[in-house]
């Protein structure tokens, strides 16, 4: 500052703000000054907006349509904050009640489902932005009770990591996990998503655009005839069996998306890969493209062309694993570590069939951020 009076003192008849020549050392050292002090203070805000946005991307998604999810699987409840939900929406209840069934599957399709998923009774509690069944415009806070959780039943892993798990690595990262099934790892996280995500779809139906989501593929099996008979031979030898999903959206309009970073296929994987046990994303072609000439590949753009919209149906695939909680696991577990309490396994034998509304929720939520932003920038 002093350096800057000094410079107006002495200089009163030149304007700094025009384009001039410098004529002299002292000119030329304080506009090196003034240089070099914009540029560090342009850094420093740099890195608070990345690292501000890198902690707000920890627990949450979207930038216009927020989601933020909480919770562990056997605390005393996990939830979500939406926000950026308009007023005047009369939310589906029912619509959030199939999808939440779907997840936990209670539904006549689901196979190879665990005790656990159909137990816990996934009533959703409104705590702020809804009244009387209809949004205020504020931010939406639910919780969901984990009402069949038992942490007793993973007290044998309290000093043991679970092989495959994400036991050693929330050690690595925290210096503590929570050791009652999985904490923030466990798939019972996803519910909250389901809830938050089916708003996210009732809007967007709203405006003519479905989401629907299916199993194609569980371990060799390819029809759906025979997904529950695949499951049942990998459970009955105490092991378990992954899957594929398709995702197809109808009536997206053309235009969503943008060119290079913020590429609609990248935020749909990014998605997709946060939820549990998902190993892998493509779209259109995807990697059976590798085998195709260009003019089969190239006529399966999957609905996004450069990373916009093209206006005909996205569809893409998601891959999941199989659950690595199995008897199987458990057993050896015990003969290599020499574990003496019985092991409670309370996981799926193949997590794909309930991971299907999962995806479709995570799509919506994608989705409708792509919409808001769009609706904003035409204003």
């Amino acid at each position: 500052m002093q350096t800057f009076l000094t410079y107006t003192r002495t200089h009163p008849h030149k304007n700094l703000f025009l384009p001039r020549k410098c004529s002299n050392q002292s000119d030329l050292a304080f506009l090196r000054h003034i240089f070099s002090a914009v540029t560090f203070a342009y850094m420093i805000i740099f890195l608070y907006l990345c690292t501000d946005k890198h902690k707000s991307r920890m627990n949450s998604i979207g930038e216009h349509f927020i989601f933020t999810s909480f919770g562990e699987s056997h605390s005393s409840a996990i939830g979500g904050v939406l926000d950026g939900v308009p007023a005047g929406l009369h939310i589906d209840l029912q619509m959030i009640r199939e999808a939440l069934d779907r997840r936990a599957g209670r539904t006549a399709d689901a196979h190879g489902v665990s005790a656990r998923a159909k137990n816990e009774t996934d009533e959703v509690e409104w705590l702020s932005g809804v009244m009387d069944g209809v949004t205020l415009g504020t931010p939406i806070a639910f919780l969901i009770r984990n009402t069949d959780h038992r942490p007793e039943d993973y007290e044998v892993f309290r000093h043991t990591c679970r092989p495959a798990h994400a036991d050693s690595t929330y050690i690595a990262k925290y210096g503590i996990r929570d050791w009652r099934g999985g904490g923030r790892a466990s798939a019972r996280e996803t519910a909250a998503r389901v809830a938050a995500g089916t708003i996210a779809r009732q809007q967007l139906s709203e405006q003519g655009i479905t989401i629907r989501a299916r199993l194609t593929q569980v371990g060799n099996a390819v029809r759906e005839e025979d997904f529950a008979a695949e499951i049942d031979r990998y459970r009955s030898q105490g092991d378990s069996i992954g899957g594929i999903i398709l995702c197809e959206v109808s009536g997206l309009p053309a235009g969503l998306g943008e060119p290079i970073f913020d590429k609609l296929q990248a935020h749909l994987a990014y998605a997709m890969m946060s939820i549990n046990a998902c190993k892998g994303f493509d779209y259109g072609s995807g990697f059976e493209g590798v085998t195709q000439p260009g003019e089969v590949a190239n006529l399966q753009s999957g609905g996004i062309l450069g990373g916009i919209t093209d206006g005909t149906t996205l569809s893409f695939r998601c891959v999941f694993k199989p659950t690595p909680s199995t008897p199987k696991m458990f057993e050896r577990l015990q003969n290599e570590r020499a574990i003496n309490n019985k092991i409670v396994n309370r996981s799926d034998a193949c997590v794909a069939v309930r991971a299907v509304p999962v995806v479709e929720a995570m799509t919506a939520l994608v989705l409708e951020d792509f919409m808001s932003s769009a609706k904003e920038s035409h204003v």
